[in-house]
């Protein structure tokens, strides 16, 4: 009985220690960010991803890498505080066709494996129609 006793004591611990700490928590819908079709010409490409640190420890982001050149994420420098939010900055170079990447995270977080959050961008870029006068002149309901 005393072992069993022993072991509970040493599980419930382990329970309760394993939860403080900083916790990192995405505003974003399954860490996605969807540009959905957009024009090459009339978007920056950047957008953002909101985080909170919803634990009891400061959270400091320690890299963010993503998975080819076109996509060039930044990171906050300084730690955040419990209870506060932080931003993660992606920038897209906007090449025209589908847009399938990832950012992978590395922080101090205890609610995420190894420390280490994988976020996403989806989408299509497409190039802006060019509108021809000469052919919308031709069509007009004068002209008929």
């Amino acid at each position: 009985m005393k072992k069993f006793i022993l072991i509970a004591t040493i599980l419930v611990n382990a329970v309760i220690f394993a939860q403080t700490g900083p916790k990192i928590e995405f505003k974003d819908k399954d860490n996605t960010i969807d540009y959905g079709k957009v024009n090459k010409e009339d978007d920056n490409g950047i957008r953002v991803f909101e985080f909170t640190n919803t634990g009891d420890a400061p959270l400091i982001i320690t890299n963010v890498q993503s998975s080819c050149g076109c996509t060039v994420p930044s990171k906050p420098t300084e730690p955040i505080a419990p209870g506060k939010t932080g931003k993660i900055e992606v920038k897209y170079n906007m090449n025209t066709g589908p847009i399938r990447k990832t950012i992978t995270v590395e922080t101090n977080a205890v609610n995420a494996e190894e420390g280490r959050v994988v976020l996403k961008i989806k989408g299509e870029v497409v190039v802006k129609p060019v509108e021809n006068l000469l052919e919308k002149k031709i069509k007009s309901p004068m002209m008929q």
